[in-house]
């Protein structure tokens, strides 16, 4: 007992200490990543030994959740602690959008930057390609990426078929931005080569550059959004096709980050949370990953499409080889970041809550009381605790076929689902249906969601728009 006492006291005392100065936050976020992509969610396909590390030194989040499982609206919740309705942020935003992230709305960048933290963002924005919505604009010292999805370009399968002159109407050239300005009109394949590698890069170089005072570096990487490429260094590779190649170059990028952290003795001055945006886009086959042991993928509200495996390493401060299974969601992240910096949340409503418990102890409960899950403007289903509860919906499905081959996609089917309970301890997969088994579970949730939606819909912000 008096051990257990000492081991709690010693680990009270190195938080405190290294909360005595503000710790610096690394962010990678993957584009379409499956939840068992990595090693230490089950992947045995090829080898990510970087992420594995990152599990075995950190702690895994095994319920972690983003708030829609679609580009531009997951990043939203990511970047202001916010679910993507309130703030007017819906779906995929793409190169005809006039609209993007509301100035009035708070960044994670813009809460670092109250207490003096240096900001950057290296990779896919879809926040906004217009000057106004980019992320200098929102607190962002640096940028260099892409600002929306990488199959946003005149090659997207769906218009391969046409002449040039006709795809550019429907999709124009895609361009790499450093700070506001264009550098390169004109992406090609080769340019998308290099993307893992430059993105990595540039976060190393800033890391570098910074050392000496708090740092945000967001990271996150186009890939492996279809379309898949990799540089020379990792074609042929995993043996495990191109997808694999792909995985084992990300996983690169999480090694150079530690790696650089360690270099200049930062690791234990530093948080490096490790996640995704949304599942696999399961329609192309060969060139997705998988949500395995989860139902569906990218574009649904099942498990497969918006729980995502989620890493988080801070060594001397987040227990090493821990595992938190409570659930947690991307709006969490802002208002922890905030506790950890010292800092100021936004006086307007956020929806997140400071988890930052659920990253070093052990049977702790999530301040949230559940957590809604919209596709589009429908709330679609409710998570409290071990329950999920899905509303009456359509959704797309494979419905047990494989996807594509090589790129190119197959077509989804469409299905619907009626009033269904989950007990997610016992069923993971979602797939035995409880609600005449405990009515009062049904009737509480369906509460909480009615009384939830009606609140937000009246209190919803917009989206910036030109």
């Amino acid at each position: 007992m008096k051990s257990r006492f000492a081991n709690i006291l010693l680990t009270f005392f190195l938080t405190c200490a290294a909360r005595a100065e503000k710790p610096n936050v690394v962010i990678m976020f993957m584009d379409d990543m499956g939840y068992a992509d990595i090693g230490a969610f089950g992947s045995k396909n090829y080898p990510t030994p970087n992420l594995d590390r990152m599990a075995r030194e950190g702690r895994k989040f095994t319920d972690f959740y983003v708030t829609q499982a679609v580009c531009s609206a997951s990043r939203a919740g990511l970047m202001t602690g916010c679910y993507n309705n309130r703030i007017g942020i819906i779906g995929a935003l793409g190169p005809k959008s006039r609209t993007g992230l509301n100035p009035d709305e708070t960044t994670l960048a813009e809460i670092c930057k109250q207490q003096g933290y240096a900001t950057a963002c290296f990779g896919k924005w879809h926040l906004g390609h217009l000057k106004e919505f980019l992320p200098l604009q929102h607190g962002f010292d640096e940028f260099f990426g892409l600002p929306y999805s990488n199959d946003m370009w005149p090659y997207h399968p769906g218009v391969l078929h046409l002449p040039v002159e006709e795809r550019l109407k429907r999709w124009p050239h895609l361009p790499l931005i450093e700070g506001n300005q264009v550098i390169n009109s004109q992406v090609s394949g080769k340019d998308q080569e290099q993307l893992t590698k430059q993105y990595t890069e540039r976060a190393v170089s800033f890391i570098e550059k910074n050392k000496e005072k708090p740092f945000f570096v967001y990271l996150p990487h186009s890939m492996v959004h279809v379309p898949l490429y990799v540089s020379d260094d990792f074609k042929g590779k995993s043996g495990a096709g191109l997808f694999g190649d792909v995985m084992m170059e990300v996983d690169w990028s999480a090694g150079e980050i530690m790696k650089v952290l360690r270099k200049h003795n930062l690791q234990k001055k530093t948080l490096f949370v490790f996640t995704s945006d949304n599942g696999p886009w399961l329609n192309y086959g060969d060139h997705a990953g998988s949500a395995a042991p989860l139902r569906e993928g990218k574009g649904t509200m099942f498990d497969g499409g918006c729980r995502e495996p989620m890493l988080a390493w801070w060594p001397g401060t987040i227990p090493a080889n821990s595992v938190c299974r409570e659930p947690a969601m991307t709006i969490d992240l802002l208002p922890t970041i905030a506790h950890l910096a010292k800092a100021k949340l936004p006086k307007h409503t956020i929806d997140g809550q400071n988890i930052w418990p659920l990253f070093t102890e052990d049977g702790v409960p999530s301040p949230q009381e559940a957590y809604y899950l919209y596709y589009g403007n429908q709330l679609q289903a409710i998570r409290q605790g071990k329950w999920k509860l899905h509303f009456p919906h359509g959704y797309r499905t494979m419905n047990g076929r494989p996807g594509g081959k090589g790129g190119i996609p197959t077509n989804y089917s469409q299905a619907k689902i009626g009033l269904s309970l989950f007990d997610l301890s016992q069923d993971i997969g979602e797939s035995k249906d409880l609600k005449g088994k405990h009515p009062k579970v049904v009737q509480r949730l369906s509460q909480l969601g009615k009384d939830f939606d009606e609140a937000l819909k009246k209190n919803k912000r917009p989206a910036g728009k030109i």
